[in-house]
């Protein structure tokens, strides 16, 4: 138990896809600590966990994708939350291109952003990536349900945060 269950254990946040590439090599983790920051000018933080393979990516990285996630898109969460780059390639089994940066955009996914990383704040196990949007992804008609940590709590990391 941490000294915040009692708080945290109500909330069911979404959940998100955050990918980076730096020196020819590519990362992507399930990310549930992520919140826009700020209206103007537009930020995101996204906070990664210093254990993943994608954390040791994303330190090197000018630009990180984010994906928001269908609720219906379970088995995409389940490949970037329960299994680790440090052995497989996540990228062979998704529909992905090249964004800003060089940053991954997943063709499978609701909506998602590239931000250029205007900062970093370290936050005990995970670092918060501060990210300034330079492309999206088109506005859809409706809002979809959302993945939410209630629907993968069952999942087993890759990798312990």
């Amino acid at each position: 138990m941490t000294g915040l269950d009692g708080f945290t254990d109500v909330l069911d946040y979404p959940m998100f896809v955050v990918t980076a590439a730096a020196d020819g090599e590519r990362g992507g983790c399930l990310v549930g600590f992520a919140s826009q920051c700020s209206i103007d000018p537009p930020r995101f933080m996204a906070w990664v966990s210093t254990a993943n393979h994608t954390y040791r990516v994303a330190r090197r990285a000018s630009h990180l994708a984010v994906h928001a996630l269908g609720r219906e898109q379970k088995p995409l969460a389940a490949l970037f939350g329960g299994r680790t780059g440090d052995d497989t390639d996540k990228f062979d089994r998704v529909a992905w291109r090249p964004g800003e940066g060089g940053a991954p955009v997943l063709e499978d996914c609701c909506a998602w952003f590239v931000g250029r990383v205007e900062g970093r704040v370290g936050g005990g196990d995970h670092v918060g990536f501060l990210l300034a949007p330079v492309t999206h992804s088109p506005p859809g008609p409706v809002r979809p349900p959302l993945l939410r940590f209630g629907d993968v709590v069952d999942l087993s990391p890759g990798h312990p945060a």
